[in-house]
């Protein structure tokens, strides 16, 4: 068979220990590259789901697009003559696109958010006729899906590293080496693996733009080696070499200011001011705010993962529903369960009751310390105003929060033998399957076991005008955890439109029943009227038409997830149809 090392003349064969460094030095720099591959491929996966809003079918989307480029960028390296060069030339590459591949993006969605603002302005066109088809849409759906364009691009050049190391240990060699595959694979395998570790620990919870500059950094030295090692087969050797000081200046550059160029671009993206941005483990946290004619604050609007969480400006209406139909059908308020809630709002709300105790449950430790004592992150104006909105209610002494993932740490409440006279979800909707399991009948029924007998629990639900299909399915899968009473209401929150919830009883009478029961609202409520609450339990006759043929969202089923994924694919324009019977 040929060999793939093409060996130039040499005066004397390579002594044992060259060779034996050489081999360390090569696999070593592989496995450390593939950790930089992997770490970007995660990165572009987490930024692709925040840019197009399905968070993970942009992630498996993103992970295939690269896995496949990397395959045809192993049969494009074969057309590289030289693989010194080659390799040297495409570590500088790869981490010039990894450093600025977010800012880029970014930049480019920006322009062209404001690009029909600017053509406006240009042409002295009315605010109502800003231009919004034709090219211009082209543009947005160009600017959409360009981080998987990106990752396309950089997954072509990682999956050349692979057949050019190959070919540069057999020439170091100086043979075919019958191993040599699966030594190159091995190192690329635990190399990766050890990039993992690295972004799960470290990189999930820095700011993207450091993270990209940090694994770049990496990229960039393992380059430099790699030419001051073999700089002698090395082609334009000196160009290359300014060419990797260039790309180590714009490494730093980015590393110091890609965060504050985010920020900036942010406040074209989220429209409002960003004033607060934070990555940690488990979300994006961007916090924003609006001056409002009328109002003495601006108004904070709270993002997770670019997805709206609150409006300062009308977020009493959801809390308001959330909190006090359940609360004031519970037979008691002794203790209460909030499952996550994080800011504060929905606990402010329950406080009002006079519990004695409050367990409030969130993942996310960094969001709530943000909540909590806001003064340690932001300035005192910003901070004073969070504070007034969720009235200091992280700091009452009747509060126990738990940081845990609730779907296990649900478990540690049953071991505990803990029972709840009230249960409040306060979940983001079902647009991941590790929040999917948090709406199944698995997860209904643990609650079943923490719920007093006469208890009350709610649950956000969705949209019921949006996300018909996955409103009703929360009802049929609590429904069929063998719940009493289950019954969905709604009400119109202008920052989301029409938004719903449902509430459930093990024992007795239903929710509504018990509400309708209470001609007057409890002391302190002075937004609520009865009429209010009643006229919410009410929809549409043919509403509930279709609810026999939706499915219970069973643990691992995915059933509600692909319903709400389907929905905003529907809001997407991306299909036809409200209602999928599978």
């Amino acid at each position: 068979m040929p060999a793939l090392w093409k060996l130039s003349p040499l005066k004397t064969a390579p002594s044992s220990n060259k060779r034996l460094f050489d081999d360390f030095l090569l696999i070593t720099i592989m496995a450390v590259l593939a950790g930089c591959g992997l770490i970007y491929e995660y990165l572009l996966s987490h930024y692709a789901g925040r840019v197009i809003g399905a968070v993970e079918s942009a992630i498996y989307t993103m992970i295939g697009i690269m896995i496949v480029a990397m395959g045809a960028g192993s049969f494009l390296a074969r057309h590289i003559k030289c693989a010194f060069t080659g390799f040297a030339w495409l570590e500088m590459i790869i981490a010039l696109i990894g450093c600025s591949a977010i800012v880029l993006i970014s930049g480019a969605i920006a322009l062209v958010q404001v690009f029909p603002q600017i053509i406006a302005n240009t042409f002295s066109l009315p605010p109502d006729v800003l231009p919004q088809g034709g090219f211009i849409k082209t543009l947005h759906v160009i600017t959409h899906y360009s981080p998987y364009a990106v990752g396309a691009l950089l997954g072509l050049f990682i999956g050349m590293e692979i057949p050019l190391i190959a070919r540069i240990r057999e020439h170091v060699h100086q043979q075919h080496l019958k191993h040599n595959a699966g030594t190159i694979y091995g190192a690329d395998y635990i190399g990766a693996g050890i990039g993992a570790a690295i972004w799960i620990t470290v990189m999930l919870s820095l700011e993207i733009n450091l993270s990209a500059s940090i694994t770049a950094s990496v990229n960039i030295i393992a380059g430099l080696i790699f030419w001051l090692r073999y700089r002698q087969h090395i082609k334009y050797r000196n160009i290359l070499l300014l060419a990797h000081i260039a790309v180590s200046i714009i490494i730093v550059i980015i590393f110091n200011f890609g965060g504050q160029w985010s920020q900036k671009l942010n406040n074209v993206l989220y429209l409002d001011k960003v004033i607060y941005q934070q990555q940690t483990r488990y979300a994006q946290i961007v916090l924003t705010e609006r001056n409002l004619p009328g109002r003495t604050q601006p108004a904070i609007s709270l993002y997770l993962n670019g997805r709206l969480q609150f409006n300062a400006n009308d977020e009493i209406i959801y809390h308001k529903f959330l909190v006090y139909p359940a609360m004031a059908s519970s037979a008691r308020h002794d203790n209460i369960l909030i499952i996550g809630g994080g800011d504060g709002l929905a606990l402010r709300e329950v406080l009002k009751w006079q519990p004695k105790q409050v367990d409030l449950m969130d993942l996310d430790q960094e969001m709530v310390d943000l909540f909590k004592q806001p003064h340690q992150y932001l300035d005192r104006q910003v901070s004073d105003n969070i504070l007034r909105l969720n009235e200091n209610s992280l700091l009452d002494s009747r509060l126990n929060i738990i940081h845990a993932d609730a779907y296990n740490g649900v478990d540690e409440l049953i071991r505990q033998n803990k029972h709840y006279d009230t249960v409040i979800i306060d979940l983001p909707d079902p647009s991941h399957p590790d929040l999917n399991k948090l709406y199944s009948r698995t997860f209904y029924l643990k609650i079943k076991q923490i719920l007093s007998n006469d208890g009350i629990l709610v649950v956000q639900s969705t949209s019921p005008y949006h996300a018909k299909t996955a409103f009703i399915s929360i009802a049929n899968t609590i429904k069929a955890a063998n719940y009493a009473q289950v019954e969905q209401y709604h009400q119109n929150v202008p920052s989301f439109g029409e938004w719903g919830w449902t509430i459930a009883s093990l024992n007795g009478r239903s929710p509504r029943q018990r509400l309708a029961a209470q001609p007057t609202l409890a002391p302190f409520e002075t937004w609520l009227t009865p009429g209010l609450i009643q006229g919410s339990f009410e929809f549409s006759n043919d509403f509930y038409l279709l609810s026999e043929k939706i499915k219970v969202n069973e643990l691992g089923s995915f059933t509600l997830y692909r319903y709400h994924q389907h929905a905003w694919e529907g809001q997407q324009g991306l299909n036809n149809s409200w209602y999928q019977s599978d």
